[in-house]
């Protein structure tokens, strides 16, 4: 699998890593899954190719990065890039985030919070060092940090060799130009898919001017790019306020996807492979965190890699998207 450069560090990350935060389980999503299950997942999508496995403190409470400490031990470390969080906190105050069952989440970006956070994922995580730390939501009032001395603290992270580089997710351009000002960002993490493409707008191209790399989560807009999801389908959890899930939306989007088949015939391909191989065209800096749950999705995921959409077969998808997207951006 094409590897890419990890901003000015030696590193590099592969096109398609692995996110777990369905794996994690929990009230916040679909609840708890089989544990060797997960384990075999991450393991899988390490023989398939995927070097880089995300993870946070705030996926179940610290749960997802304890199932990723177990299935790192079975794994060659130095072929792993493991990349975690901090900002969001649960055992300490700070400005309100969400509510997971009966527990408050809250944003916390000083340097004092960062620095027990990075103990606690390094204790749970079972290792020496994080490849790649990133803040998770950035800090807001009444709470509020100002990002030079977040990336004070973080830069001291890497110099002490507890970190090897620097992240920043859910960040706007405002932010990722102040990052920059006081120090390296190797890597942004951001939401982007056929359906939700503001990060075109100005956070991609200043990415790819600054080499950073743009992580993706949500590519298949939680389920609904996968085709699986039939017309009578009710939304759950995480799913059910969203935008692309009230009912008329979601038809509209059932519509599109059986409008794909040729393409899929084409390409020889699934639905969700070919919304991974339409984002990984979009731009070389580009990698995308595939939430797989099972061996099997990673398998099946991992075949966009290998897919070389036409440009004329990714002008048909935008304009196919565009027909839903523009009634509501």
């Amino acid at each position: 699998m094409k590897r890419i450069p990890l901003g000015k560090t030696s590193l590099s990350v592969s096109q398609l890593g692995l996110g777990t935060w369905a794996i994690g389980g929990g009230p916040a999503g679909n609840g708890d899954l089989e544990t060797q299950v997960c384990i075999d997942t991450i393991v899988e999508a390490w023989r398939c190719g995927h070097n880089l496995i995300d993870t946070a403190p705030g996926y179940n409470f610290g749960n997802s990065e304890v199932i990723v400490g177990k299935a790192l031990s079975g794994l060659p470390r130095d072929e792993v890039i493991v990349e975690t969080k901090c900002g969001i906190v649960w055992e300490r105050t700070g400005s309100l985030f969400n509510k997971v069952g009966d527990r408050q989440l809250y944003k916390n970006l000083t340097p004092e919070s960062i620095r027990e956070e990075v103990d606690a994922s390094l204790k749970r995580l079972n290792i020496e060092a994080i490849d790649i730390y990133m803040t998770h939501w950035q800090s807001v009032p009444p709470h509020f940090t100002p990002i030079s001395e977040t990336v004070d603290v973080l830069n001291a992270l890497k110099k002490e060799g507890k970190i090897k580089s620097i992240g920043a997710a859910n960040v706007d351009i405002g932010h990722i130009e102040e990052y920059l000002r006081y120090g390296d960002l190797d890597i942004v993490q951001a939401k982007y898919s056929l359906l939700d493409r503001q990060i075109e707008r100005d956070i991609l191209p200043l990415c790819q001017q600054q080499g950073i790399i743009v992580q993706v989560y949500s590519p298949l807009e939680q389920g609904l790019l996968t085709g699986t999801i039939a017309r009578d389908y009710v939304p759950v959890g995480a799913q059910a306020n969203k935008l692309w899930f009230q009912r008329d939306n979601m038809l509209q989007v059932i519509d599109m996807l059986e409008r794909w088949q040729p393409l899929c015939d084409k390409y020889q391909c699934t639905i969700p492979t070919l919304a991974l191989a339409w984002i990984l065209k979009q731009s070389p800096v580009i990698s995308i965190l595939s939430g797989a749950t099972s061996p099997k999705q990673v398998r099946e995921n991992v075949q966009a890699t290998a897919i070389t959409l036409s440009d004329s077969d990714e002008r048909l998808m935008k304009e196919m998207a565009d027909s839903l997207t523009n009634k509501y951006q």
